[in-house]
């Protein structure tokens, strides 16, 4: 049985779909099909039904999901091990969006020009999804928000970059009184569902404020749109760049003691991916020392 036909399998049951799992994989939906065809011949099962517009595991997929997921983990890791002399191997790392488009891409490209040998498979993912995908052993390593909870002792948790919360105006209101803004215009509302939103709730009820409530959005792009247009003020994470460009925003420092989001990396301590991980990190060290800044300005740190 190929190994890869059972990653299409896994990938096509998250997703849903034949044609999305075949663009992830770079690979034509006939060629996802014709390895759900082979699979399905090896078990002598039906393993995927379509219901609707969506394609989704029977009870004999379900049924082999899990197990699907513990044999590709141990196949991963026994390639890791088996490469005594030098990193080699393929990592499945988990990552928010703004860390995908802000501090994840230059330190990949270091890790391709450097150690050609070490494949990343990204996942992206709310911080949630991926602290959950982490424990049940889908992805090696995750780059998230941290945890609102103490970190288990099984996990190993390195700081990559710290952002302070801010208000969010429309550029015309730069000079404008936070506690005030707050106020008197809508209130564009980061999701209290993800890990960051928690943090933007805590400073309001520490504060005390209750805004005038309008929308709440899980997107850090779409509201930072939506106050660029002038339709309201929002507290969020000063995240990495790069951000939507044409804005016209003011970043205002919050009153009260900083609070800053935490970006990271989370991996077990004890999994064999574990020297990949610290490949990437010193790819992300080296970004930073490279752009000639240095890793405290940046929250990059070890833990």
């Amino acid at each position: 049985m190929e190994s890869r036909f059972l990653e299409t399998f896994l990938l096509v049951a998250e997703l849903g779909s034949l044609a999305e799992a075949a663009r992830r994989l770079a690979i034509t939906p006939a060629a996802v099909a014709q390895r759900m065809q082979a699979l399905e011949d090896e078990f002598g099962k039906r393993l995927l039904v379509r219901a609707g517009r969506v394609v989704q595991p029977t009870d004999a997929g379900h049924a082999i999901l899990e197990q699907s997921r513990r044999i590709l983990g141990d196949i991963r890791h026994l390639k890791t091990l088996a490469q005594t002399d030098s990193p080699s191997g393929e990592m499945r790392l988990g990552a928010i969006s703004t860390a995908l488009t802000g501090i994840l891409a230059p330190a990949l490209r270091h890790l391709v020009d450097t150690v050609p040998s070490v494949e990343v498979f990204v996942l992206p993912g709310t911080s949630t999804d991926l602290y959950q995908a982490l424990g049940d052993g889908s992805i090696d390593a995750a780059i998230l928000v941290r945890p609102p909870f103490p970190i288990p002792k099984s996990l190993h948790w390195s700081v990559l970059r710290t952002e302070p919360m801010i208000l969010l105006a429309p550029s015309a209101l730069a000079t404008g009184d936070p506690e005030q803004l707050l106020a008197t215009l809508p209130f564009i509302r980061y999701d209290r569902n993800n890990w960051g939103g928690r943090l933007a709730d805590e400073w309001l009820r520490r504060q005390k404020l209750r805004p005038r409530e309008w929308l709440e959005l899980d997107s850090l792009e779409a509201i930072t749109v939506m106050v660029s247009n002038g339709l309201g003020v929002s507290v969020l994470p000063d995240w990495a760049p790069p951000w939507p460009e044409g804005l016209s925003v003011a970043r205002l420092p919050l009153p009260g003691p900083p609070l800053v989001r935490e970006i990271g990396m989370l991996w077990p301590r004890s999994a064999p991916s574990g020297r990949l991980v610290r490949v990437l990190l010193d790819a992300f060290e080296a970004v930073s020392s490279g752009a000639g800044v240095a890793k405290e300005d940046l929250g990059v740190r070890r833990q």
